[in-house]
């Protein structure tokens, strides 16, 4: 499942199953043909529109899309981001960081980064293991890790730090 928004203003919870796109609840039965690397054409209830993404940026999970001359800036989650929500480390992102503590008791499964190595926002710092669900913890900024607490096996209690920056 992915949460879009679009325009700051409109909220669509967007998902796939064996019938289609569901948006918002409702499968959407669209013909959809790519056209090129960067377009689309749609044809969905007798209506046809043309898509073209103007710029993309995978990271910040942005896009900016024309559809039929009309420009829209496209925000998306996915279901880790949503679980950093929900865990309180988004918050993370508008200040600065100097470590990561654990959202919640669990275990230890692997670990990414290392003393000393440069990590970007958003990628993969460690996985935790908490009640029978693995939990892929991300970097909330940029930011060189300076200390690595843990490793694999290591049981951790919630608030605990497990890396410093």
């Amino acid at each position: 499942m992915h949460q879009i928004k679009v325009n700051n203003e409109y909220n669509y919870e967007v998902d796939k199953n064996e019938n289609g796109l569901v948006i918002n609840g409702a499968t959407v039965a669209a013909d959809i043909s790519a056209l090129n690397e960067s377009t689309l054409h749609i044809i969905n209830k007798l209506q046809s529109y043309n898509a073209e993404i103007i710029s993309f940026n995978r990271s910040e999970k942005t896009a900016e899309i024309k559809i039929n001359n009309n420009i829209y800036s496209v925000t998306a989650k996915d279901q880790f981001d949503i679980l950093l929500d929900k865990m309180g480390l988004s918050s993370l992102n508008n200040v600065k960081v100097s470590e990561i503590k654990a959202p919640m008791p669990g275990m230890v499964l692997k670990v990414f980064a290392t003393e000393g190595m440069e990590i970007k926002k958003g990628e993969n710092l460690f996985v935790l293991e908490a009640m029978k669900m693995e939990n892929i913890i991300k970097a909330p900024a940029d930011v060189t890790v300076k200390t690595v607490k843990i490793k694999p096996g290591d049981k951790v209690e919630k608030g605990q730090v497990l890396m410093v920056f």
